[in-house]
């Protein structure tokens, strides 16, 4: 099938790559990078939602948000 396999991925699409046999998307990340991202929720308490306080709308501490292009 090796003429008749690109032109039919070519003709109907690729199958996609991140799922596995069951069907389950799979991320093919190394195991070294899954393993920081891990680390970084559990340890960091700015992305650990424990420790999430709500939004900063109204506090007086701190700075008003303003976006670069706004000439306020």
């Amino acid at each position: 099938m090796g003429v008749l396999k690109p032109v039919l991925d070519f003709l109907f699409g690729k199958d996609p790559d991140i799922f596995d046999d069951k069907g389950n998307v799979v991320h093919k990340h190394p195991k070294k990078k899954w393993e920081a991202w891990s680390n970084r929720l559990k340890l960091d308490p700015k992305y650990n939602w424990r420790h999430h306080t709500g939004t900063q709308a109204g506090d007086q501490k701190a700075p008003p948000a303003t976006h670069p292009n706004n000439k306020n």
